[in-house]
């Protein structure tokens, strides 16, 4: 089967087969075996790279690329190596077998982000091989731990090796440059936002008993009733310059008025993309974990929750604050407090960096609209932003409008059409040699 798949497809395929699962608060399978095959890839090419390792087995690799230009700053091209868990009695093939089926590429890591890695190495091998350079110097980074918040991966980096991002001014990583298709004319989103980061721990304390007791101190009950109040809240509808202009376009794209249906509706007219729209036009906070006792028939004294809360760039105090005023009125005796807060981004969808990207997708994609939109989630840029590098989403992929592309992210069954790898190699090495 390597043989009928394209160099970007098998290098995808690889990676995936590389068990990297990322469990949170620091466990993981780690990332060594993904790095060093990255590192052997790169040293195929000529390419020289380093190994950064935060803690055991948690690794990172950097390289470099002269740009024809050195009076330009540098680019820093960057993808993770880590995945979040799959449960594999959920998924229709082994997560971790990398299946080619249905002229897609199955596998944990699909498009989140061992696909971006693939177009990467691929784009690099293509520079190299054909004895191009990228127009300005490259910085290659694949990181670890970015499923976790980045603190064995970007963040520690930033933190005790900034001078590898020396005279960089721009960073382009994932989930951005793919395809939607509206009313029957596929667009594409460009990422030039993300929330920001604001994941939370509520604890509730009570009075442990026997379960048979009537108990109205209850650690669990109390819990209960805040996790359900934060979770069911709605936070307001507040556009930015990036969602703003985006809802503007879609509406246009889609031949309606904004003021008649409001930006919610609108986002939801974009089919399953809807996941990820609605979730930039506000705050949200779901529960995602739970934590209580020990034994069927004992009350427990104390019971956690971790909610994940994505707040607007720049919204987190505001955030933070509602977020306690609901727990407190929903409950007595529960606690919150922060587990990892990290920065929202946003920057204008204009300028050098922009102007390039939407080039390179229309040159392969003649007379697509590109728009502008902001992730509801998170991603490494936001460590590089420490240091003054403005980021971008910009993961290229032409998609089939069947697939529910939002879906795959963290979904079941994730999974990558094999010529949208080869479509968004293309694009990719023609930014390099153009930016």
């Amino acid at each position: 089967m390597t043989d009928q798949l394209s160099p970007t497809a098998a290098i995808a395929r690889d990676l995936i087969r590389f068990d990297t699962q990322n469990y949170g608060e620091g466990r993981s399978n780690g990332e060594a075996d993904a790095a060093a095959y990255v590192t052997r890839f790169l040293a195929d090419l000529g390419i020289e790279s380093r190994t950064f390792e935060a803690a055991p087995g948690r690794h990172s690799v950097v390289a470099e690329l002269e740009g024809a230009d050195p009076s330009l700053p540098a680019l820093v091209l960057h993808g993770h190596l880590d995945v979040v868990p799959a449960d594999a009695a959920q998924w229709s093939v082994d997560p971790f077998e990398g299946v080619v089926q249905d002229g897609m590429l199955w596998g944990r890591g699909a498009v989140d982000m061992k696909d971006m890695v693939a177009m990467m190495l691929q784009a690099v091998r293509q520079l190299v091989e054909s004895g191009a350079k990228p127009r300005r110097r490259l910085i290659l980074g694949f990181f670890a731990d970015e499923e976790d918040g980045g603190a064995y991966g970007a963040h520690w980096l930033v933190e005790h090796h900034p001078e590898l991002f020396a005279g960089a001014s721009m960073a382009i990583s994932e989930v951005g440059g793919f395809s939607v298709t509206l009313e029957g004319r596929r667009a594409y989103l460009l990422q030039t936002a993300e929330k920001s980061l604001l994941w939370i721990r509520l604890r509730a304390t009570g009075t442990a008993a026997h379960g048979s007791q009537v108990m109205r101190d209850n650690a669990v009950t109390k819990l209960a009733r805040a996790v359900a109040a934060l979770g069911e809240h709605d936070f307001p509808i507040e556009l930015t310059d990036t969602t703003r202009q985006l809802v503007d376009e879609v509406a246009g794209l889609l031949g309606v008025d904004v003021e008649d249906l409001g930006p919610d509706e609108i986002a939801l007219r974009t089919g399953g993309m809807s996941r990820f729209l609605r979730a930039s036009l506000r705050t949200t906070a779901n529960p995602t974990m739970l934590d209580a006792g020990y034994k069927h028939n004992v009350i427990p004294g104390t019971a956690e929750a971790r909610i994940d809360m994505r707040t607007l760039p720049g919204r987190e105090d505001e955030a933070l604050e509602i977020a306690r005023r609901i727990v407190a009125e929903a409950a007595d005796d529960v606690e919150l407090d922060i587990v990892r807060q990290d920065v929202g981004l946003e920057v204008p969808f204009a300028g050098e960096a922009v102007d390039a990207m939407v080039a390179a997708l229309q040159r392969h994609d003649p007379d697509a609209p590109v728009l502008p939109y902001m992730l509801s989630g998170g991603t490494d840029n936001k460590a590089l932003s420490l240091l003054g590098i403005a980021g971008y989403g910009f993961a290229p992929l032409r998609l089939t409008p069947d697939l529910d592309f939002a879906a795959m992210f963290h979904g079941v069954d994730e999974r990558v059409p094999l010529d949208a790898l080869d479509f968004g190699t293309a694009v990719l090495a023609d930014l390099l040699q153009e930016l």
